[in-house]
């Protein structure tokens, strides 16, 4: 592979399999697969319900392990970490978005945001700033202190979306960002994902049943049976 290859390629799979069960009654998720993103891409992974899509994404995030294979990460294998690197991996790197947008519901969007930078160690005064600029950028500067029941669907997830931006990570992993959300809703959400890719470059790889949305994006993959089909 040339150097250039090289320093495109941002994430690598291969060989990846994850089962679940024992061995003589073993559910087979993922069949060994290959795929290679590339830095600033946004990917579409799409298929029916069991075809394996989320498997993929817990799995290029490292919040599982896979039964055999390896996700390499800028060239470097990711599971070779133990598990307290593998956390600081997910940590600085990663930055992961649900359908449910998981919001800590005693808390406001503010202090929702500004939590997990804290956990890792950011000075409080630098993450609330921080908070306030990210929050007001996606439209959400007079609910800074509004709790999660106070807040839309549609500002919940976009909530949610700031917080998964708070460590400035190379990667957004999105499971079903807009599955709980009206069309007009879904579509800003999308909105704000892809701006993040324009401005600051973050590769995104996206689950969604929203084949539309997926042809937003600037490339698909279909998951059939735990196996991928390049479209």
């Amino acid at each position: 592979m040339a150097l250039s290859s090289f320093k495109m390629e941002l994430i690598r799979t291969q060989g990846l399999k994850k089962s679940y069960g024992s061995p003589n009654k073993k559910v087979e998720v993922l069949r060994g697969i290959d795929l290679t993103i590339k830095r600033g891409e946004t990917l579409a992974i799409v298929g029916s319900s069991g075809a394996g899509k989320s498997t993929l994404l817990n799995l290029l995030g490292g919040l599982d392990r896979p039964t055999s294979g390896e996700v390499y990460y800028e060239g470097s294998p990711v599971f070779r970490h133990d598990d307290k690197a593998l956390a600081a991996f997910r940590n600085t790197t990663i930055g992961f978005v649900f359908q449910f947008h998981h919001l800590l519901p005693e808390f406001t969007a503010l202090e929702n945001v500004v939590l997990p930078a804290l956990i890792g160690g950011v000075d409080k005064g630098e993450a609330t700033e921080r908070a306030r600029g990210l929050l007001t950028g996606v439209g959400l500067g007079e609910r800074l202190f509004h709790k999660p029941g106070e807040l839309s669907g549609g500002e919940q997830q976009r909530t949610a979306i700031v917080r998964a931006l708070m460590r400035s990570p190379s990667v957004i992993l999105a499971d079903e960002p807009t599955g709980n959300l009206d069309t007009r809703t879904g579509e800003e959400v999308f909105d704000i994902l892809l701006e993040q890719n324009r401005t600051r470059g973050m590769t995104m790889i996206i689950v969604t049943h929203n084949e539309r949305l997926a042809g937003r994006l600037t490339r698909r993959v279909r998951m059939v049976d735990g196996n991928i089909i390049e479209e």
